[in-house]
């Protein structure tokens, strides 16, 4: 069988997922035809709705998104978002991060939405534990991801959703017969970044063959908070 490094599971559900996964929004239109053109790395059309799902089932006060891009998820998360929510992402290319905020702007979303320039993985150690949130979508740099852990987890109220985007890297990351040499450090750190979600004493999560690979991990709360909660 051949390989189809364009999708996870069989080509022919992606195409029919995506013939199904349409949206009547000309702004997130023009922001997919612009991505497809500079090669810019926006989330698949199937996790995006995944997000706009989770947020309007969770309706969070504030989420912490990192990896802004353009600006999409940002704008299609704070869709969901509780009524005096708010969206704080983080891009660390500078100009991109100007053209998150112009995008934002124009969706009317800039009152919910903050883009701040940073490197993710400073940035996030220096937020105050009392700074929670009920969402973090992780869909920064892929190697990143395993030296953020901890500090999205301590970030994540209890009860609180951790996404991560492109788990699976095109496949990548679950086969070693069609494993890209010059990927072999993001497919050995997101393996191992796998291992540590899956194995987090705060954590329950599962894996999904959505996009390109995304895990919901929950923060868990111990039958004694759950207890002292009621």
């Amino acid at each position: 069988m051949d390989y189809d490094l364009s999708a996870i599971v069989t080509p022919y559900v992606t195409e029919y997922i995506r013939e199904k996964t349409v949206h009547n929004n000309p702004l997130l239109t023009e922001l997919e035809e612009y991505a497809t053109l500079n090669k810019v790395p926006i989330a698949e059309p199937e996790t995006a709705r995944l997000m706009s799902v989770l947020t309007k089932l969770v309706r969070p006060k504030k989420i912490l998104e990192i990896g802004t891009a353009i600006g999409y998820s940002s704008i299609i998360m704070a869709q969901g978002l509780d009524a005096d929510g708010k969206i704080t992402t983080l891009e660390y290319d500078s100009k991109t991060a100007e053209i998150a905020r112009e995008n934002i702007k124009r969706a009317g979303l800039a009152d919910k939405i903050q883009v701040i320039e940073a490197d993710a993985k400073d940035y996030l150690s220096y937020l105050d534990e009392d700074e929670t949130y009920d969402m973090v979508f992780l869909d920064g740099p892929k190697a990143h991801y395993l030296f953020m852990l901890e500090d999205a987890v301590r970030l994540l109220r209890k009860g609180g959703l951790l996404v991560s985007d492109n788990i699976l890297f095109k496949g990548m990351t679950a086969d070693d017969g069609h494993f890209a040499r010059r990927k072999v450090t993001i497919i050995h750190r997101l393996r191992e970044y796998i291992d540590a979600l899956m194995a987090h004493p705060q954590l329950e999560t599962s894996i999904l063959s959505q996009g390109d690979g995304v895990t919901l991990s929950i923060k868990t709360i111990s039958d004694k908070e759950r207890f002292l909660d009621k």
